[in-house]
């Protein structure tokens, strides 16, 4: 029987997508705003694909933070905003 890959949806486009394939931003319990590259790290996740649009949309709608349930200082999507780029 084949490994099951765990499905994870994006929060911007609610596409389900493999693990793997999104970003995985994290609020840790110490309420700081990683980019998980892991998926390991403790604290509530939320998943991203690597579409630039559905980055635009999660930071117009403020999705993130409803996700996280925190708010989001600006420099935390400044620093999304640059990995984004990358790709």
């Amino acid at each position: 029987m084949p490994k099951k890959i765990p499905q994870r949806m994006c929060i911007g486009c609610q596409n389900m997508f493999n693990k793997r394939e999104l970003l995985r931003i994290v609020r840790t319990p110490e309420g700081d705003i990683l980019l998980d590259n892991t998926g390991k790290k403790s604290g509530r996740g939320a998943y991203i694909c690597s579409n630039m649009e559905c980055f635009k949309k999660i930071v117009k709608t403020k999705k993130l933070e409803k996700a996280l349930k925190t708010t989001i200082p600006e420099e935390v999507y400044e620093n999304l905003k640059v990995h984004f780029h990358e790709e």
